[in-house]
């Protein structure tokens, strides 16, 4: 495994402990180029930064999906070119771009030079501030409370598949468990997480993607 891709599974790795210093350092190392290469199709700053905002949570929730072995920023990339296809088709307007091109793009992209308000720069800021706490806090809150009531298969169960990338089948096999087993434990996961979101009262804008799926 290379460097970049070990980098890449320790910071998975403590975003799934609950970190939020961890996720902070997602955004910081991997917002930029996603927004460059959005608001290049765009040409909107404001679409752009929500689009990067739903590629973010797209992560999240696509964790279960997540293959150590693949590059992040590729996998980022990905998730971002899926949900700019959504938002152009949704503009009427024909996508201009390939996901395999944007798996490929190379990180020394540079944003373009916007001029924004004051306020718009705060509000964007503040979005981001409540994006990283409120994902730290639900991951948090999850992870407690599996330890708290002594329900360590189910973080062993989470650690081989969201921060290892394990198939379903050979975590089975690992913990004794059957796949449907390990099938339901992801789907907890993910469940409880957009449960804990929902709990904490974070507005809708922030995390739309899980108030659009029930």
């Amino acid at each position: 495994m290379s460097s970049a891709n070990q980098s890449d599974s320790v910071l998975v790795r403590q975003i799934l402990e609950g970190h939020a210093e961890a996720w902070s350092e997602l955004i910081a190392r991997y917002e930029g180029r996603l927004l460059a290469f959005v608001e290049s199709r765009t040409r909107d700053r404001s679409a752009a930064e929500d689009i990067v905002q739903e590629t973010f949570l797209g992560f999240l929730t696509s964790l279960p999906n997540y293959d150590r072995g693949r590059s992040l920023e590729g996998y980022l990339f990905s998730i971002a070119a899926h949900k700019l296809t959504d938002y152009l088709r949704r503009q009427n307007r024909r996508p201009e771009l390939s996901f395999a091109a944007a798996e490929t793009q190379q990180s020394d992209w540079e944003p373009r030079s916007p001029h924004r308000a004051a306020s718009t720069i705060a509000r964007s800021q503040e979005r981001r501030n409540l994006e990283e706490a409120s994902v730290a806090a639900a991951l948090g809150e999850l992870i407690e409370h599996w330890r708290s009531t002594g329900q360590w298969q189910k973080l062993r169960c989470a650690e081989l598949l969201f921060v290892r990338g394990w198939a379903n089948k050979d975590v089975a096999a690992s913990l004794g468990l059957s796949e449907q087993q390990v099938a339901n434990y992801k789907f907890e996961f993910i469940a409880k997480m957009r449960g804990a979101i929902r709990k904490l009262g974070v507005p809708e804008d922030v995390f739309p993607e899980l108030y659009q799926q029930s």
